[in-house]
């Protein structure tokens, strides 16, 4: 399971005074405003930042480090990704999942045989799509619902499914 979930990428700075401007890549851009910390993922270090200020602009947030306080401090941080702990994600609802927990999971069919992996979570406006590759080499887009999705287990390692009639057809 992972340890750190990605919530923003430093796109730009936001005037001289140190701010950045955020892409969010967490579903609720809100969620900054409760932030009092994120991780700042250089790709060669990792540095802790206590978030002081937060504003919206469109659809970026506007983000202030304490400490950091004119645009030289963070210009060097452009496209640096902005993470946060596990224990500082957002509280999951009852069969919700982090896509991070989910990818690389075994795919079961019905019976517990094992069918496939997990490549990916393709989010759609009405619900998510699972990118499954089968273990025949063909590749299953399996709709993320209560009919196709019978069973997930991240400590086990596994998503038992059921394919809907005409799902596999070619």
């Amino acid at each position: 399971m992972e340890d750190f979930f990605q919530v923003g990428v430093i796109t730009s700075t936001h005037g001289i005074r140190g701010e950045v401007k955020v892409f969010p890549t967490t579903d609720d851009p809100r969620r900054f405003k409760r932030l009092q910390e994120v991780i700042l993922d250089t790709g060669k270090e990792r540095l802790v930042l206590e978030v002081e200020g937060v504003k919206f602009f469109k659809q970026f947030v506007i983000l202030k480090f304490k400490g950091m306080d004119n645009i030289n401090d963070v210009e060097k941080y452009r496209r640096a990704s902005l993470l946060v702990t596990r224990k500082n994600a957002v509280r999951l609802a009852k069969d919700e999942y982090f896509v991070a927990d989910l990818i690389g999971l075994e795919v079961r069919d019905e019976d517990g045989g094992k069918i496939g992996r997990l490549q990916d979570v393709i989010e759609t406006g009405a619900n998510d799509v699972y990118d499954i590759e089968l273990d025949d080499g063909r590749k299953l887009l399996l709709p993320a619902i209560r009919q196709c999705v019978l069973e997930v287990d991240i400590e086990a390692g596994y998503i038992r499914i059921h394919i809907l009639e005409g799902l596999l057809d070619l």
